[in-house]
């Protein structure tokens, strides 16, 4: 492996009323480290601008121009974190604010194509967010499992790895069944399971299973790999990504 997209949610990124710092800072070691030791090129697809915006000002968040708000006030915050952060691994950063248009447009895609082939060579980490100040619902992916696959796609990763508040795909609900057992590997999805209601588990999400499965979906058809685990405890993510070990967390990889 190569290239990684790691994409990390607003339920990670957020604790309570401010940024989980402790969290972010274990996300940038564990990139640095997967540079440094497996020589891997990282783009980071980071949600929490909406959450950052909200530890300085509360709006309904339901109103789509109040998100709006709160994300031009937080993604300049988060870039400030990730920024600081990763200068203490001697690493440069940069942003990339995308909408669902810019790759399906050709010429744009190509563009942000080449732009990130820049980055990329000269050791930078591209952090990646929707553009959802500016874009109306109907150029927004609305959920960033739907970015962070389109990205993996488009920018040639071997894999896209989903940091989340979910540790896997369960064969039921955990919470409902308390037997239930992550699947480690999974080489289809279900229709049904594509349709099901979205439950994202955080105020301040905008995805859930089904919006992962939607993703894991996108990749599988276009034989590229996802890997979803926890975005709390990166033991997993740590275990499989750097070590190679996969003790949890699920891959999907459809069957050759």
């Amino acid at each position: 492996m190569k290239r990684l997209v790691i994409k990390v949610g607003s339920a990670v990124l957020r604790e309570d009323t401010t940024l989980a710092i402790n969290r972010l800072n274990n996300l940038v070691d564990f990139i640095a480290k997967l540079k440094e030791e497996k020589n891997l090129q990282v783009i980071l697809v980071s949600s929490g601008a909406v959450a950052a915006g909200n530890t300085k000002l509360n709006l309904d968040r339901k109103e789509i121009l109040n998100r709006q708000a709160l994300a031009a006030i937080g993604q300049p915050l988060l870039m400030k974190y990730y920024k600081k952060r990763f200068a203490q691994h001697d690493i440069k950063c940069a942003q990339m604010l995308l909408v669902a248009e810019d790759f399906d447009s050709r010429k744009r895609s190509e563009n942000a194509r080449a732009v990130m082939e820049i980055l990329l060579e000269n050791d930078i980490v591209p952090i990646i967010n929707e553009n959802d100040v500016i874009a109306n619902e109907e150029l927004l992916f609305g959920d960033n499992d739907q970015l962070g696959a389109h990205a993996a796609y488009f920018f040639d990763a071997d894999m896209l790895a989903i940091l989340s508040d979910i540790d896997g795909f369960y064969d039921s609900n955990p919470h409902e069944n308390p037997d239930a057992k992550i699947l480690k590997i999974v080489n289809s999805i279900d229709e049904e399971e594509l349709q099901m209601k979205h439950t994202p588990n955080s105020e301040f999400a905008t995805g859930g299973i089904v919006t992962k499965l939607k993703a894991a979906n996108f990749l599988m058809q276009r034989n590229k790999k996802m890997y979803l685990t926890s975005g709390f405890d990166l033991k997993n993510a740590y275990d499989y990504l750097l070590y190679d070990n996969h003790n949890s967390g699920t891959i999907f990889q459809k069957e050759k």
